[in-house]
C-alpha cells in the first residue's frame, strides 16, 4: 500500500478495531499464507482458492475476519460523510433497500439510516467472530455445525457495505484517491464468495451490472 494511502486508511479512522489472528495458530499461519498470495500479485480468482490439505471451514473463517477488518476500515473512510441527514436510508440506489433485524432490539425487519444499520452490522459481526462456540481459536477445537450458516450471513450483510459505498460514496472514495484499493478489496470478496458459493447471487445483483463492471471494476 502506498504512503497516500497509508494515510487515508489509518488506525484512527477504522470503523472498528481490528481483529487479530494470534502468532503461532494455525489460523494465523493460514492468514499469513493468503496474505503472501496476494502481496505477490497471484490472480486473485487463484488467491481465494483452498489451499491443498487446508480446511474449508478454517480457510473461510481466516477470510471472514479478514474481509470484516478491510471493509471496516473502508467504511471508517467514508464515514464522515455518511450520516443520518445524508444516508437517511440504509440502501444501494432506489432499487435496493436493506432493513436491519436481530435476536434482540429490532425483530422485525426495520428500516434505519445507514450509519445506524453500519454501527449495528459492525456490533453483531464482532460478536460473531469473538464467540470461541462459532470460531473456535483452539487447533482441534472442531467447528459448529451452525458455522457455515453464520459465516455465509455476515458476508452477505458485509457485501451491503459495499453496494452502500459504491452507490453513495465512490465520489468520496475518488477524492481520496483509494479507488483502485477498494476495487481490488472488492474483487477479492467476490471472487471469495462466489468461489465457495457464500452469498445468495440475488445478493450479489447490486453491483454486477454493466455500469459498474466497466466504470469502477475494470481496473
Amino acid at each position: 500500500m502506498s504512503m497516500a494511502l497509508k494515510q487515508v486508511f489509518n488506525k484512527d479512522r477504522t470503523f472498528r478495531p481490528k481483529r487479530k489472528f494470534e502468532p503461532g495458530t494455525q489460523r494465523f499461519e493460514l492468514h499469513k499464507k493468503a496474505q503472501a498470495s496476494l502481496n505477490a500479485g497471484l490472480d486473485l480468482k487463484q488467491a481465494v482458492q483452498l489451499p491443498h490439505g487446508e480446511d474449508l471451514n478454517d480457510w473461510v473463517a481466516v477470510h471472514v475476519v479478514d474481509f470484516f477488518n478491510r471493509i471496516n476500515l473502508i467504511y471508517g473512510t467514508i464515514s464522515d460523510s455518511c450520516t443520518d441527514q445524508t444516508c437517511p436510508v440504509m440502501s444501494g440506489g432506489p432499487k435496493y433497500e436493506y432493513r436491519w433485524q436481530d435476536e434482540h432490539k429490532y425483530k422485525r425487519p426495520t428500516a434505519l439510516s445507514a450509519p445506524k444499520y453500519m454501527s449495528l452490522l459492525m456490533d453483531w459481526i464482532e460478536v460473531q467472530i469473538n464467540n470461541e462456540n462459532i470460531f473456535p481459536t483452539n487447533v482441534g477445537t472442531p467447528f459448529p455445525k451452525c458455522f457455515m450458516q453464520v459465516a455465509k450471513k455476515i458476508l452477505s450483510r458485509l457485501f451491503r457495505v459495499f453496494v452502500h459505498v459504491y452507490i453513495h460514496h465512490f465520489d468520496r472514495v475518488t477524492q481520496m484517491g483509494a479507488e483502485a484499493h477498494v476495487n481490488t478489496c472488492y474483487k477479492h470478496f467476490y471472487y471469495f464468495v462466489t468461489e465457495f458459493n457464500l452469498t445468495d447471487h440475488k445478493e450479489l445483483e447490486p453491483l454486477v451490472s454493466p455500469f459498474l463492471n466497466a466504470e469502477k471494476l475494470n481496473t
